[in-house]
């Protein structure tokens, strides 16, 4: 009665979608627990290539549920267009249900959180102004609307009032105005229609498919870094991608997750402000945002790229308890004569560590390198560990050493197929 979290062991955009995409095809249900549309999850087969923002990666296979649960924060409008083009790729949707727990991302968030950012001036923490955090403010605040309110709409109507009360101050502080309450709910009415069928009480699909012995995947945004409590804090998101956030976003007990797939790329990326201490700021950055294509899924961002940090990684493995490592994007490597790893910091006193610091130190430390040859080979149609260039192997043995995690997975390729699964391999 297994459930198997899949979270990011880095900054977030690791490749998470396409190891759901992969694991998805023999399961009962994918759920994500936590976030909203701020992040994306890019998933390629043949259906054709897609970047999901609310959508579980599961949504391809048309016998997995898919839910999106009560820790998430839903834009009707992301998730009706998510749906309109999912659907006319010809992936049907009658799998998909939401928590009617899920807070409504209002629009009002968004300006909001655009007038929050740009307040901050200098100190701005590089959101992506999708309303993210004001979402969860009220939410915690108690003042939110969630799904299941827009099914009664005089108790709906009650809910935004609240809602608009402290919005109206808020906004006032930075001299603007909130559109009219009578737009906001027309507005609300008619995307609800479009989604009514799939806003239900999600807690007895997944405990009947758990005591019957189903498999359950809980499938993360970002990554342990972006951890509201154990990331970088402030340049966080403002939810919990860790896996034992997933027993509570997603609506079952801890104890059913027995198995963490954690998921890093075979480098760093990241997007945002806040410290990266395995940045790589010259042409061999540049190299792997190019090869890499490492754009933001969400925003277009230009990604800040570095080798793999091994100190970040090891101390995500811990905090969300990973079992095994998804390696992805070793064919991006594979132009590259001489590869990176960062494995300890040198502190401003001039002392070094393997362990993670806080963010005010780890924004001036400096990473030790160690240095690996490159392969020079095209991995991109190797299906076989054995197969691989023996630098390749060596440079992916490190990493796995270095982590303490069992290397169970590695991408060679955006394609489904481009997998080497490493425990049938070796």
């Amino acid at each position: 009665m297994p459930v198997t979290a899949v979270v990011g062991a880095q900054w977030g955009d690791e490749g998470k979608g396409r190891i759901v995409d992969y694991l998805a095809q023999k399961v009962g249900a994918v759920v994500r627990y936590q976030g909203g549309d701020n992040a994306g999850h890019t998933v390629m087969n043949e259906y054709g290539r897609f970047q999901l923002h609310l959508l579980p990666s599961g949504i391809f296979n048309p016998n997995t549920h898919c839910i999106i649960g009560a820790g998430t924060v839903v834009n009707l409008a992301a998730l009706i267009e998510e749906i309109d083009r999912v659907e006319t790729a010809g992936v049907m949707t009658n799998n998909l249900w939401l928590d009617e727990r899920a807070h409504v991302l209002l629009p009002d968030y968004r300006q909001l959180d655009a007038l929050q950012e740009q307040a901050r001036g200098n100190h701005a923490i590089g959101t992506t102004k999708r309303g993210i955090g004001p979402a969860y403010t009220y939410k915690v605040a108690r003042a939110g609307l969630r799904m299941g309110d827009l099914k009664h709409p005089d108790w709906a109507l009650q809910r935004l009032r609240v809602v608009r009360e402290r919005l109206q101050a808020e906004f006032a502080t930075f001299g603007a105005e909130l559109p009219p309450l009578e737009e906001m709910v027309a507005q609300l009415t008619t995307m609800f229609a479009q989604i009514e069928k799939h806003v239900v009480d999600t807690v007895p699909i997944l405990r009947k498919l758990l005591q019957a012995g189903a498999v359950v995947i809980s499938e993360g945004q970002l990554g342990v870094m972006r951890d509201l409590d154990w990331g970088i804090y402030p340049y966080v998101t403002s939810s919990n991608p860790l896996a034992s956030y997933a027993a509570i976003g997603a609506g079952f007990p801890a104890s059913y997750i027995t198995r963490v797939v954690g998921v890093a790329k075979c480098y760093t990326t990241a997007v945002g402000a806040g410290p990266f201490p395995a940045e790589l700021t010259g042409k061999t950055g540049e190299q792997l945002r190019q090869i890499g294509r490492e754009y933001g899924a969400t925003t277009g961002r230009p990604r800040r790229t570095g080798w793999f940090d091994a100190v970040a990684a090891r101390y995500a493995a811990w905090i969300s308890g990973m079992t095994e490592l998804a390696l992805t994007k070793l064919d991006v490597l594979d132009q590259l004569p001489k590869i990176g790893i960062c494995v300890g910091y040198k502190l401003p006193d001039g002392r070094t560590t393997e362990e993670m610091v806080d963010t005010y130190t780890l924004e001036q430390v400096e990473p030790i390198w160690e240095y690996w040859p490159g392969w020079l080979t095209d991995t991109s149609t190797i299906t076989t560990c054995a197969a691989l260039p023996e630098n390749a192997r060596n440079f992916l043995h490190r990493v796995e050493e270095l982590v303490g995690v069992h290397l169970s997975i590695v991408s060679v390729g955006p394609e489904r197929n481009q997998l080497i699964l490493m425990e049938t391999n070796t």
